[in-house]
């Protein structure tokens, strides 16, 4: 009865060691490499411009929601004053990294471990070794030196929309003074929060990222599936194990942050 469950620990931590080797050498092989400004570029549009609208409507949304009922519980204590502490502090810390994040794994993440799936299938990734190009810096390397500016930017995104959309429960739908929301925004923020928010949305770009290429550039050792298939099946992996890995990686750094 052991010996399943010993190959499947066995299995995983050999997973996650050419995972680190993966990301390393990725990331290693982008010092000093020539023109990587154009892959750049495209990197910033795929995870930060074609992933603005869906961050600008969750983010409002999440605001709304945050705005109606933070109001709400705070009203049974006649603390209505203090909503923006509420949706500032909520967002800042946690909501605006984390949900950012799996807003552009959803969309940019599962179309880079797609993309990159289909290039290992159809024997480009071979042929760029072939001709002495090494395909991590060329396909892995700049998403992963983007995501480190792309996700703050948008957690910080997120973070505007929210607060907007807390006011806009707080304030125009339920009649809270303005002034009130904006000042005990103010005052509760501080850069503290903002750096945990920033940190945290670095971490998981760097992860989540690194996760989708690695699953794309590995789907031809997807198991039992082999073609369309196992792009599928790569794609998938990718968006769950990057969804579990922001929610794990936020619990440890608010660990260790409190």
């Amino acid at each position: 009865m052991l010996q399943p469950l010993g190959r499947m620990t066995l299995g995983a931590v050999a997973e996650l060691g050419d995972f680190a080797l993966f990301t390393s050498r990725a990331l290693g092989s982008a010092v000093g490499a020539p023109r990587l400004g154009r892959r750049m570029v495209r990197a910033i549009h795929e995870q930060g411009v074609r992933c603005v609208p869906v961050v600008l409507i969750v983010g409002g949304f999440t605001g709304l929601v945050l705005g109606l009922q933070g109001y709400y519980v705070l009203a049974r204590f006649g603390s209505e004053g203090l909503l923006g502490t509420l949706v500032s502090l909520t967002l800042t810390r946690e909501l605006a990294p984390v949900l950012a994040a799996l807003m552009v794994v959803g969309q940019a993440g599962s179309a880079v471990a797609a993309e990159i799936g289909i290039q290992r299938n159809s024997e480009q990734i071979d042929a760029l070794e072939t001709m002495g190009v090494d395909p991590r810096r060329y396909l892995v390397a700049p998403r992963l030196l983007m995501s480190v500016l792309v996700f703050p930017m948008q957690a910080a995104l997120f973070t505007l929309v929210g607060l907007v959309g807390g006011w806009l429960s707080g304030s125009v739908l339920l009649h809270l003074e303005g002034g009130t929301y904006w000042s005990s925004v103010m005052r509760a923020v501080g850069p503290e929060d903002v750096r945990e928010c920033f940190l945290k949305a670095i971490v998981f770009g760097l992860l989540t990222t690194a996760i989708c290429c690695y699953n794309g550039f590995t789907a031809h050792r997807r198991a039992g599936v082999t073609g369309a298939r196992a792009v599928s099946a790569s794609t998938t992996r990718a968006v769950v194990l990057s969804s579990i890995a922001v929610l794990a990686a936020d619990y440890l750094i608010t660990s260790a942050l409190i």
